[in-house]
């Protein structure tokens, strides 16, 4: 958390039957229902032949389910039953995981069990979502990222991702190293919110998605976040433990962060 800003976590309690099931029915949906239109994308903005580095899109196909505070699964179109009914038990083992995590991280860092739960809950609770993507084999990857370089804005992110195509890089010392594929892991990194929490501590680290020549790449990403009106800044008893006692960032409140995210995500962090 402090270096890396990411870490695998294998023997997370998750059943690999569940995460088998999860990624089949993901794999077939995608085939089903989005490969299609994805090509036609590719076709109408005619990518295939492009010559020169493309800066404002990602080579990826994506839906996003919420789970927190209401759930959308029953609203998506054009997922199956036993499709839909597989991600809502998926996302309750994983709200589970999120959970059991931040107090971990509470433990890591010195603070009371439950602070970071506390700091997201805001009137109604976090927000918790997952983005479903699907990284095609690409005709140009060193011309169009899967995903540009950019920090998550949330809290903290666990990541179901295929153990046989890679992609995912993250940054560090100013290099992009690989986060290899395991098989029926989770990748965990954290989000802007921790950052400004533990004071700069923990790192919400830059990292991307390098589209690949052959093999579609499945990542399923959920985003344990705070409440939307949940107030953010650096806790208190950490800030007590430093010695020059400056908070380094600001407070706000979470959707202001998220409005003015939303428009600058692939600038820098600062």
């Amino acid at each position: 958390c402090e270096n890396w800003g990411f870490f695998e976590l294998v023997n997370h309690g998750i059943s690999h039957e569940l995460m088998d099931t999860v990624e089949k029915l993901t794999k077939e949906h995608y085939k089903k229902c989005m490969e299609q239109r994805f090509k036609e994308m590719v076709a109408s903005k005619g990518l295939e032949a492009v010559q020169s580095e493309i800066h404002d899109l990602d080579w990826e196909s994506t839906f996003f389910l919420r789970h927190l505070p209401v759930s959308n699964i029953s609203q998506i179109p054009d997922l199956d039953e036993d499709y839909r009914k597989v991600m809502k038990e998926f996302a309750v083992e994983l709200e589970k995981l999120a959970e059991q995590l931040l107090d971990l991280l509470c433990e890591n860092l010195g603070l009371e069990k439950g602070y970071l739960k506390k700091a997201f809950y805001g009137s109604k609770g976090p927000n918790f979502g997952t983005k479903v993507s699907n990284y095609p084999p690409c005709p140009k990857p060193d011309l169009i990222k899967g995903l540009r370089a950019h920090t998550d804005a949330g809290g903290i992110i666990l990541l179901f991702q295929d153990d046989k195509v890679s992609g995912l890089q993250l940054l560090k010392d100013g290099q992009w190293i690989d986060v290899p594929p395991m098989h029926h892991s989770i990748v965990i990194n954290l989000g802007d919110q921790i950052e400004v929490i533990t004071n700069g501590k923990y790192k919400s680290v830059m990292h991307r998605v390098v589209a690949q020549p052959d093999g579609t790449r499945m990542s399923i990403a959920s985003f344990y976040n705070p409440g939307d009106d949940a107030f953010i800044c650096p806790a208190t008893a950490l800030l007590e433990k430093e010695t020059e006692n400056i908070s380094a960032y600001p407070k706000f409140v979470f959707d202001d962060y998220m409005k003015l995210y939303s428009g600058l995500k692939f600038q820098a962090k600062e």
